[in-house]
């Protein structure tokens, strides 16, 4: 497997969004920060190690990529892929 992939399949394969095409459309509207720079291209490259801030309902996730996937698993495999941060705010409102 390579070492890096395309965000919006990462995000789909991590069970962070329903559909891939959510994923690229999060992506697009700018509520995902990789490694703290903000990203506009759902095919930007991810590899474990690097982190993400997403905005999604009103709330903030911090995740650190802790793995890649060759396609969408079932929930318990999804999740081996993150980390989540005690930096992951529930229910926060953002600007």
């Amino acid at each position: 497997m390579p070492g890096r992939q395309r965000l919006d399949k990462w995000l789909w394969f991590a069970r962070v969004v329903k559909t891939r095409e959510d994923a690229a459309r999060l992506v697009e509207s700018g509520h995902v920060r990789l490694n703290g720079q903000k990203t506009l291209k759902p095919g930007h490259g991810v590899r474990p190690g690097d982190a993400l801030t997403i905005v999604l309902k009103a709330r903030v996730r911090v995740l650190h990529v802790e793995g890649l996937a060759e396609r969408r698993g079932a929930a318990e495999v999804a999740q081996r892929l993150y980390r989540e941060t005690g930096m992951s705010a529930p229910g926060q409102k953002t600007p």
